[in-house]
């Protein structure tokens, strides 16, 4: 009896781990800003709750700006990657004293008991002073001193366009912990992963400037926060203003602070409060006030109609950073430029990350296709629409993109992460451009309406947590009830290629024959448009073994499947009288084939 409590004891154990969890954090926190000095102090108290079935006994906290030094990990990989962030470079390097950034930790506490605590580059590692149960909570209280460093990338002092503070990656963050442990990340320039939570933040800054950010303000009618900005008193130095703000369900607080910011706002007809805030001595105000008109509202409408609904009640579009980047509720964009499609699409693609990077939140140290990627999928199906371009495949930008790479011989899986490929250029067209057509060939794999429905099961059943890959491609496979594993395995954890070719056409008794060859390694179902003389047009689905089935689609007439092993394929096209003059492989350009100009057969 004892022995079989054992093993119900065990198996019940390993059931409940296969059970999906995450941890969860409450912030609050208070910063006090010296305008003048670049620098602040902040206090924070971290109520840490510990849902998995593990007992802690360490914590990591992130101290992103100590990356602006001489000699860090992100200055020393900017020096010696063979293709260098152009806005990076060496410039780390050459920071002086005053222009560093540091995050100083004064004190650090576990439920009033003081913690060992060690720092390495970016990162704090303590030992807890009490071991945290499954189930149980801990409070953290940390005190620290910082320097916000001169703006070089993404976060900092002083942009280009002479934004005053973007402030970003600015507080110790505690590191995610989940079904894989630890995720202490040293900050190298990529990616972030953070855990959910709630954010109390107060914030004291002089008086003359104005803020915007993550969250909700609490006391917009304290600090004058209303349309045209904040009301400018000189009054003697150092007099400030606090701003209180609230956000829930978030992984990260973000905010900018400038004293020339005008501030506007528009409400979306279901949908959130648009804030702007810009400075418009450098902005082209012009863009920021085109968006307003009715971009802003088809853009919220397109993405809850195609991809979920925001979920947040606010969203700001701030000046500032050293680009564009993606933070909750929040976007940093430089606001100049003369090009109001491209001012427009810079806006979209960030406001986007907020479903994939802010809502859904996978791991994008270890996936950044499925953010960046999944972001400018989007991006580009929304952008083809707000600016009526009605091209039938709009992602034919990245699958240019794809089949340079492919074929460069410099391509890396796409599991690879973030921070370790070779090049930045092969980060970059691996995480956007083959993240986006990840999705746009799925949709050609298994119809656009299963598709349809998948990408938005995916939205409902997987927000405030932290899918996977393999999350991802379940929900796809309830959704197309086919088998999608080959697909995953081919297009992230290998380098193979797609290249099928027309290798021969014949006439034969009562019909025609085609021979199919598969040259690439990487085996896809294919679509088949047929085209008889008189203008009569056929279309047929050759699934593969491997999907137990094939998509559904009236248009097509699903063929015998073909096995992987099989380098060629061959079916006959029954005449029925009529002369076959032209044969084609993917008529809708979604199959990433690198050489295409074999996919054609004409009489």
């Amino acid at each position: 009896m004892r022995k079989l409590l054992s093993l119900l004891f065990i198996f019940g154990a390993i059931g409940a781990q296969a059970q999906y969890w995450q941890q969860a954090v409450d912030y609050k926190m208070h910063v006090d800003l010296d305008v003048e000095s670049h620098q602040y102090d902040g206090t924070s108290t971290i109520t840490y709750t510990n849902n998995s079935p593990d007992t802690l006994r360490k914590a990591y906290f992130h101290l992103y700006f100590n990356a602006f030094q001489p000699e860090s990990m992100m200055d020393v990989r900017s020096r010696t990657i063979k293709d260098p962030d152009r806005r990076v470079q060496d410039r780390i390097y050459g920071l002086g004293e005053d222009e560093i950034g540091y995050q100083d930790i004064q004190l650090l506490t576990q439920n009033g008991i003081e913690m060992s605590w060690s720092v390495s580059g970016t990162v704090l590692k303590a030992e807890l002073a009490e071991p945290m149960l499954p189930g149980s909570s801990t409070t953290f209280e940390l005190a620290w001193k910082a320097q916000v460093p001169k703006q070089i990338r993404r976060s900092g002092r002083d942009n280009k366009e002479g934004i005053d503070f973007t402030m970003t990656q600015w507080y110790p963050k505690l590191a995610e912990y989940d079904e894989d442990g630890w995720h202490p990340d040293q900050y190298v320039g990529r990616e972030f992963y953070g855990v959910w939570g709630n954010f109390d933040v107060t914030i004291d800054a002089h008086r003359d400037y104005l803020i915007g950010g993550t969250g909700v303000l609490q006391n917009p009618d304290e600090v004058g926060f209303g349309y045209g900005g904040v009301e400018k008193v000189r009054v003697r130095k150092n007099k400030k203003r606090r701003w209180h703000f609230k956000a829930e369900r978030v992984h990260d607080f973000a905010f900018a602070a400038d004293p020339d910011y005008i501030h506007q706002q528009i409400d979306i007809q279901n949908g959130p409060v648009v804030h702007l805030l810009f400075d418009p001595e450098t902005a082209n105000e012009a863009n920021w006030e085109l968006l307003k008109t009715d971009y802003l509202q088809r853009y919220f409408d397109f993405m809850a109609a195609h991809f979920g609904r925001y979920p947040y009640p606010q969203f700001s579009i701030i000046q500032g950073g050293d680009g564009g980047m993606e933070y909750p509720m929040c976007t940093m964009i430089l606001g100049g430029g003369d090009n109001f499609e491209g001012f427009t699409g810079l806006f979209v693609h960030e406001a986007t990350h907020n479903w994939y990077y802010g809502v859904l939140a996978t791991n994008e140290a270890a996936h950044p296709w499925m953010d960046e990627g999944f972001t400018s999928y989007a991006e580009e199906e929304c952008m083809n629409v707000l600016f009526e371009h009605n091209a039938e495949n709009p992602h034919l930008g990245a699958y240019r993109n794809y089949v340079y790479l492919d074929t460069s011989g410099l391509r890396e899986p796409l599991s690879t992460p973030a921070d370790h490929f070779n090049y930045n250029m092969v980060y970059g067209i691996n995480s956007y451009s083959a993240g986006a057509l990840f999705l746009n060939q799925l949709e050609y794999i298994i119809g656009e309406e299963a598709f349809a429905r998948g990408m938005k099961r995916y939205w409902n059943a997987w927000q405030f947590k932290h899918p996977t890959p393999y999350d991802f491609l379940r929900i796809m496979e309830r959704e197309s009830d086919l088998e999608l594993d080959w697909y995953l395995s081919y297009y992230k954890d290998q380098v193979k290629s797609i290249d099928y070719s027309i290798s021969a056409v014949n006439p034969v008794m009562n019909g025609t024959t085609v021979l199919f060859e598969r040259k690439g390694k990487f085996p896809m179902p294919l679509d088949i448009e047929v085209v008889y003389a008189g203008g009569l047009v056929e279309h047929y689905n050759i699934p593969l073994v491997s999907m137990y089935g094939a998509k559904k689609d009236p248009k097509y007439d699903v063929l015998t499947p073909w096995a992987w092993t099989h380098p060629t394929y061959e079916f006959k096209i029954p005449s029925n009288g009529k002369e076959v003059i032209e044969v084609k492989i993917d008529p809708s350009q979604r199959l990433l084939d690198i050489d295409i100009t074999n996919n054609t057969w004409k009489k």
